[in-house]
């Protein structure tokens, strides 16, 4: 056989494999099945079932270490729905949410467990244009209460780092805030490793608190604590702007009537 002849073969084969492929689409092959599995994960409340806050912490403080604060609370929640419930958690990207670390790409901004948390919340219960918004109020109830708990209150059993943890209470959902007052406290740099181990710990007890939290709203004895503070404030904000901004505090014009 010659080479002209084989590479002609090669063609045609792959052309037919081609129209085969789309052959089966038309089917009901994988596109709807797709389309069946996005469906599925746009459908609120997801199937929840209790999981153990402790094994939760557990979870999350070691998965730190492998992709920082948001990403590892999501994945100490999702991994083990992944196991005992199955889509649409299997489906759901975890390791794309790395980016939350050092307060969202290193910007010092909402602490990525804080963020990892509200996208858990939103996932499991829904987002507002779900009809419900105990997703939004569960995920503001947890900034206000990392803002206000001496953080970390999780203590793993085999820490990677020994040492005698500070505990800090930050006033503030904010990754520089919360970071920067348990470092003065604490007398140790950014990139130390009782502060790694400190944010890993935070990470541990943000997702411990939440899963509390989800277990009460399964239990349906939740009722929220959260509150939207654009709505108490007539802008986006938090309770304790006079920490960093002092006097400089910027505030909405009054609504005008109309």
């Amino acid at each position: 056989m010659t080479e002209d002849r084989m590479s002609r073969r090669a063609v045609l084969g792959a052309a037919g494999a081609i129209a085969a492929g789309a052959a089966f689409m038309g089917l009901g092959g994988p596109l709807p099945m797709a389309e069946a599995r996005t469906a599925k994960m746009e459908k609120w409340p997801w199937p929840y079932v209790k999981l153990d806050p402790a094994e939760t912490a557990e979870l999350a403080y070691n998965e730190w270490y492998r992709v920082f604060c948001g990403a590892a609370v999501i994945s100490s929640v999702f991994t083990q729905l992944r196991k005992k419930v199955g889509e649409p958690y299997k489906s759901f990207p975890v390791d794309a949410f790395i980016f939350l670390e050092g307060g969202m790409s290193g910007w010092g901004t909402v602490c990525g467990s804080n963020a990892g948390a509200n996208i858990v919340t939103n996932m499991i219960i829904g987002p507002r244009t779900s009809g419900s918004e105990d997703g939004m109020l569960m995920g503001s109830e947890m900034l206000q209460w990392y803002s206000d708990a001496k953080l970390p209150t999780f203590t793993p059993k085999e820490p990677k780092i020994k040492f005698d943890m500070p505990t800090t209470v930050s006033n503030s959902p904010l990754c520089h805030i919360s970071v920067g007052k348990w470092m003065k406290a604490a007398d140790k740099s950014l990139g130390s490793p009782e502060r790694k181990d400190r944010c890993a710990r935070v990470t541990g007890s943000v997702a411990y608190h939440l899963v509390e939290m989800l277990n009460d709203w399964k239990d349906g004895k939740y009722k929220t604590q959260g509150a939207i503070p654009s709505k108490m404030y007539g802008i986006t904000a938090q309770s304790n702007c006079g920490d960093c901004h002092g006097s400089n505090v910027p505030s909405p014009p009054t609504a005008k009537k109309i």
